[in-house]
Formats: structure tokens, sequence, C-alpha cells
């Protein structure tokens, strides 16, 4: 039987010595277990922007495969997600975040769980803390939503339903496209276009912080979904990395979503499309800065490895073979090194 998403990463999660975020709303300064070293890594040129793609486009799969190359990210319109749908899933998370603490604390993530409210899973691997507070969706989520709101959760459970059922559609779109840019099908990835996959939601609230340049939103990291997509306020934040540039901040524009690789991705082209290494960094303006993520994998059992139709032409496989529930085993101990430990 075919494990679950959620039982999956459970299986390999260590459990963190402080699973509690701060209650934002009662710091005056920024608490030394928060103070990031300064960073001033970014690009100064404001005309670098990730592109932007049309999905109406008659080239829109061209283009794709472009933007996933040289940037391994973009963003896109005409995408089928209704505004007035956005515009829901975001109030519904500004209503979860706005709680009280000690009502958000009652959906805390089990020390052991993938799901519900706390830290960034990635917290274990970076020294300080992020200015950061996330709430976790793989499937309903009525259980913790019961726990948030036990007699008024039925409208923020229909929404994110709503929204997870047209983001599957979106992501298998997408990733029709972009196989399509590589010349390859959902069938060469061990697996039909509609079959059973791995997808999590993924709440992201950087609240207001006394001195946004001693902190940061969520650090440097790649995902390791097959794509990212994301829903993100008109506060500005999301930063990724870009060879010879430094980072560039992904500025939102109104109803769009940005697409960013995953390492599934990135050994499925071979390669070809770098994982997206990005980050959030806090708003300068003193607003609280929400996103929420779509991460869009592959079954648990589903054997990773650039399609033989990728190295007809005699190229050499970078990566060994592996499942993707191996791949979050490797990933959970070594967060930095996952992709070298497989490469070939």
């Amino acid at each position: 039987m075919t494990a679950t998403l959620s039982q999956v990463y459970s299986e390999n999660l260590t459990h963190l010595h402080h699973i509690v975020p701060l209650d934002f709303n009662s710091v005056r300064t920024v608490p030394d277990s928060h103070v990031w070293p300064k960073s001033d890594d970014f690009s100064s040129d404001h005309r670098l922007t990730i592109p932007a793609i049309d999905l109406k486009d008659p080239n829109a799969v061209k283009l794709a495969g472009q933007a996933c190359e040289t940037w391994g990210a973009f963003q896109v319109i005409n995408h089928g997600i209704p505004l007035n749908l956005l515009e829901e899933v975001e109030s519904e998370t500004r209503r979860l975040f706005s709680l009280p603490a000690e009502t958000k604390m009652k959906a805390l993530r089990k020390p052991a769980g993938a799901t519900g409210y706390g830290l960034p899973l990635i917290s274990k691997f970076f020294p300080k803390y992020m200015w950061h507070e996330g709430f976790t969706i793989m499937g309903s989520p009525a259980d913790h939503a019961r726990m948030l709101w036990p007699n008024d959760n039925a409208r923020f459970c229909d929404v994110m339903d709503r929204y997870q059922k047209k983001m599957e559609v979106v992501a298998e779109k997408l990733t029709s496209l972009i196989l399509g840019s590589l010349e390859i099908t959902g069938e060469d990835l061990n697996r039909d276009v509609g079959s059973p996959f791995g997808a999590a939601l993924q709440l992201n609230s950087y609240p207001p912080c006394p001195n946004p340049n001693q902190a940061m939103g969520l650090a440097p990291h790649t995902d390791t979904s097959l794509l990212t997509i994301l829903h993100q306020t008109a506060a500005s934040g999301l930063q990724i990395f870009k060879q010879g540039a430094g980072w560039v901040s992904v500025l939102p524009i109104a109803g769009a979503l940005v697409v960013n690789v995953g390492d599934l991705l990135h050994i499925l082209s071979n390669a070809r499309f770098p994982s997206t290494l990005h980050r959030a960094v806090l708003n300068r303006d003193g607003c609280h800065r929400l996103s929420v993520a779509y991460f869009y994998g592959l079954p648990s059992d589903c054997r990773v490895s650039p399609p033989l139709k990728l190295l007809n032409s005699g190229e050499k496989p970078k990566y060994r073979s592996v499942t993707v529930k191996e791949y979050v085993g490797i990933k959970s101990k070594n967060f930095e090194e996952a992709l070298s430990l497989i490469r070939i």
C-alpha cells in the first residue's frame, strides 16, 4: 500500500526541541533566538525579474521551458484559478493567523506530525528561528480546523478544499506544459497524468517585526516537490537566488501565481532545470505578509530518474534513481546535501 505524503514526512521528522512559534503580538524587540546575521547579498538591479507567462500564449510550452532552465521559476497568469477564490483563501488565511496565540496553540503540530500549526519544518537545520508561523494541510483540514473554530470551521474547510481541487488541476496543467518543453509526458514519469500524487498546502504568516533588518522570514532552501505554486499577497518578500546576480525579489503581480522548480523536477530534467533556492525576507512596510504555497509532487513509491527519452542523445544520467519516499528520507537528514548524495 502506498504511503500518504503525511505518513512519509511524519516517518522522517526529527522532533524539534521547540515547536511553538513566538506570540508575535506580544514581543516588542527581536529576541536573540530570532536575530540573523545581516545579509547584503541581494541584487541591486531592479530590472531583474522572473518571467511572466500567459497560459493562453501559444508559445507557453517553449516559454515555460526557457524560464525553468534560466531561472527555475516564473509567474503565471490566466491559470484558471478565479480571483475571488484567491481572495477567499487570503481572507481565511488571515482569519486563522489573526486568532489569539492560545487559540492557535490548540492546533499545534504534534512533534512527529506533519500537519497543523507550528514552525517551518526546516527550522531544525538552522541555528536561529524564523519570523514565521505556518499551518500545513495535507488532505482535509477539518480535524485541525475544529480545534481552532469548534462551531465555525465550515467556511475555512470549504475554501481550502475548493482551492486544493483547483490547484490540482493547475498543477497538472503546468506539469504537462513543462514536461512538454522536455518533449516528455506524464507517462515517462512511471505514472499517468491523473494518478495519485503527493500534495500539501502550506499557509504562511510573516507578522510585522519590530526590526525587520534583524530577522528572517524563511531561510534559504529548495523545495522537495516537483513544482511549488505560490499565491503571495500584495506585500513583497519572496526572493530567489540566481547565479551571477544574487538574490532577486519576486514582486507580486495581481492575480498571478509564482511557480518554482523543486528537487524532483530537477532530478527528472537531469539537472537541466535548477531547483530554485529561495527565501522570504520581512516586509519593511510593517504589514502582515501572507502567502499560500501548494507543493505538488509524485506518489511516495514513484521512482524518480531522468526518463530515457532525455538520455537518447547519449547524455549520461546525473542522478541515481530514487523513490520519492527515499529522497524525502535523505533530505530530512541531509538538508543541503541531499542532491549531492544521489549524484552519480
